[in-house]
């Protein structure tokens, strides 16, 4: 069987947050034995003229500033053991790293995210959940949180929870969990958030019945799910979480302290995202851990799958 990982692509600005992906991406890189590039993306937008003066001479200092800072990332990649080759492009951040991803065949993308909730994401937006939404391969954000081991900190991956929805992208997710997690030695916390039934005034027996019969049918589901786990060599555990997924993912994922999260998107975009939402995006704005997105993957034609889709 091919390696999950073989080529990864680590996105910096420079900033907090990407000097704590950057150790992200040097733990895995060894963990899989990858080949990993980094790049910069210097931003100009379109309607920019790159060779109008005032533009050009924006870019080679901008240029000339990242050449320095990737300097000192090549250093550190060195003092870890770890080959890596540097780009610097120009142009949207979200749609350089997408050619740059399939220029190079990645499959995972490590990068930086601030974090931003409220007016402030409305405001500034988030160049991770636009690359978590146009990405060729997987997707690993990392926040600098605060208490959170710096650039100098080496990474532990030990517990890993998967939000599941029972959709064909979430059990592919916990598929990608099952390969990404073994090399690792981590365990499997698999998570399914049973939203609640509004019912009218004339809430009765049958109503509970029914919702005990969904309860049931979950808890049987998830049973299997994490015996597929568990017979594939990974300790593995269900939990049935009742309310809005979006606030019981972030409740329970911050009362555990797990590590890392690993969760499918459909990857929605324009009207479509606005008026559905993202629990995805969600997560990457309010979960406390590193979160793993994986909108599609292909595992290849010799992959003997773990987790079963639909009811089998």
């Amino acid at each position: 069987m091919a390696p999950l990982i073989k080529q990864m692509l680590f996105a910096t600005d420079f900033s907090a947050c990407a000097d704590r992906a950057m150790g992200y991406a040097l733990s895995l890189a060894g963990t899989w034995k990858a080949d990993l590039c980094v790049v910069t993306v210097l931003e100009l937008y379109p309607g920019m003229d790159p060779d109008y003066t005032v533009n050009k001479m924006y870019l080679d200092h901008l240029r000339a500033e990242a050449s320095r800072q990737l300097v000192a990332v090549q250093e550190r990649a060195k003092a870890a053991g770890q080959p890596i080759t540097t780009r610097i492009e120009v142009g949207i951040p979200s749609q350089a790293l997408q050619t740059v991803a399939q220029t190079i065949g990645a499959d995972l993308l490590v990068v930086g995210t601030h974090g931003r909730t409220g007016l402030d994401h409305v405001l500034v937006g988030s160049t991770a959940e636009r690359v978590v939404r146009v990405s060729p391969c997987p997707v690993l954000a990392v926040k600098a949180d605060k208490g959170a081991a710096g650039a100098a900190g080496t990474p532990t991956i030990k517990r890993i929870v998967v939000p599941i929805d029972l959709s064909t992208c979430s059990l592919d997710a916990l598929e990608y969990a099952v390969q990404f997690a073994k090399p690792l030695g981590a365990a499997i916390t698999i998570l399914h958030a049973m939203e609640p039934v509004a019912y009218g005034l004339d809430f009765s027996l049958s109503h509970a019945k029914e919702w005990k019969e969904q309860r049931s049918y979950l808890e049987q589901r998830l049973s299997v799910l994490s015996a597929c786990v568990t017979a594939h060599g990974i300790r593995a555990e269900h939990v049935l979480k009742p309310g809005l997924p979006a606030d019981s993912i972030a409740s329970y994922v911050t009362q555990q302290g797990f590590d890392l999260m690993i969760m499918g998107t459909h990857g929605r975009r324009g009207i479509s995202h606005v008026l559905l939402g993202s629990i995805a995006g969600a997560m990457l704005r309010h979960a406390p851990c590193p979160v793993l997105t994986v909108r599609q993957f292909n595992f290849g034609a010799d992959h003997e799958r773990v987790i079963p889709l639909g009811n089998s």
